[in-house]
C-alpha cells in the first residue's frame, strides 16, 4: 500500500495480509484506539469471524513527557511511540496497524488534502464492514480534524463498498451527554486484563505523567454503572458512540450535524427542570 508521507509504515504482528479486516479504527495518535475503541478490539480478539486494524495519523512528536522521559527529543518520542503502537497491536492481534506519520498541523489544515487521500486510499483498499474514529465534540483539536478528514473521505467512497457502520467514540471528551436515546452502546466487559495491558504499554504516557490506564478504564466503568439509575448493569464496563452513518450519507454540515445533539440534550434538561418546577 502506498502512502503520501515517506515516514509512514504498516506493521503486520501476523500474516502480512489485510484480507478479511472486518473493524478498522481510525485515530489521531498512538493510543487513541486503545483507549476509544477496545470494544471492537475486544470483539476480534481471536474471532475467526472478524479482524481489526488500526490507523494512527500522527507521527506522536507532540507527546507530553515526564520522569524518565522528559529529556527525549520528539525524534526519540517519535521511535517510542511508533514502537508501542507496534506492540499495542501484537498484543491486541491486530491484522495490522498503519502510522501515517503527519504532524498535527498538517491533519489540522483542512486544505492538506494528503490526509483525506490516505484514508480514502485504505479505506478503498481494506473495506472494512464497521468504522470508527473520533467524535464532533471532542476537545481536542486534532481528534476533530481527523474525523473530518475521515467524513469527507467516506463520502468519497462509492456506496457499495463504504462501511455499513460509522461509529464516533470517545477519548477528550465523553458522549455521557447524549440522550440516551442516541447513543451507541458499546460493551467493553471482555478480557478485562487485555483491556489494561493494552493502555500500559504505553509506559511513556502512563509512566511519563498520564495515567490513561486508570482514566480509559475507569470511564468505562463509570459508563456502565451510571447508565441506568432504575435498572442493574447490563455490563461491567462499556463505551458511548454516536452513529455518523446519517451524516455521512447526507451532505449535512459537520457543524450542523453535532449541534442537532447538543440541542436535544439542552432541550432534554430544560424539560426535565420545567416538569419539575
Amino acid at each position: 500500500m502506498n502512502f503520501k508521507k515517506i515516514n509512514a509504515s504498516i506493521y503486520f504482528p501476523g500474516k502480512e495480509s489485510l484480507e478479511g479486516v472486518t473493524d478498522m479504527c481510525i485515530a489521531a495518535h498512538q493510543d487513541d484506539i486503545e483507549i476509544m475503541a477496545y470494544g471492537p478490539i475486544s470483539e476480534c480478539y481471536n474471532n475467526d469471524e472478524r479482524s481489526f486494524c488500526g490507523v494512527v495519523m500522527t507521527d506522536g512528536a507532540g507527546s507530553p513527557r515526564a520522569g524518565e522521559y522528559s529529556n527525549y527529543t520528539n525524534e526519540q518520542m517519535k521511535e517510542v511511540r511508533i514502537q508501542e503502537q507496534n506492540d499495542a497491536a501484537k498484543i491486541g492481534g491486530y491484522a495490522a496497524i498503519m502510522q501515517l506519520g503527519y504532524a498535527s498541523s498538517e491533519i489540522k489544515d483542512g486544505s492538506n488534502k494528503d490526509t483525506v487521500e490516505d484514508i480514502y486510499n485504505i479505506l478503498c483498499e481494506v473495506k472494512p464492514e464497521r468504522l470508527y474514529t473520533h467524535n464532533l465534540a471532542d476537545k481536542h483539536e486534532t481528534h476533530v480534524a481527523v474525523v473530518l478528514r475521515v467524513i469527507e473521505a467516506v463520502r468519497r467512497m462509492p456506496e457499495n463498498i463504504r462501511p455499513k457502520e460509522v461509529i464516533a467514540l470517545e477519548v477528550w471528551r465523553n458522549l455521557d451527554w447524549l440522550p440516551d436515546k442516541d447513543k451507541v452502546c458499546v460493551d467493553t466487559s471482555k478480557y478485562p486484563e487485555l483491556a489494561r495491558d493494552l493502555i500500559t504499554v504505553y509506559r511513556s504516557q502512563v509512566v511519563g505523567g498520564k495515567s490513561y490506564d486508570t482514566a480509559a478504564i475507569g470511564r468505562r466503568c463509570a459508563n456502565a454503572t451510571f447508565f441506568e439509575s432504575h435498572n442493574t448493569d447490563e455490563a461491567s464496563s462499556q463505551s458511548f458512540g454516536l452513529d455518523l452513518m446519517p451524516l455521512v450519507k447526507s451532505e449535512e454540515a459537520p457543524t450542523q450535524f453535532i449541534v442537532s445533539y447538543i440541542e436535544k440534550f439542552k432541550a432534554e434538561v430544560e424539560n426535565t427542570i420545567a416538569r419539575l418546577s
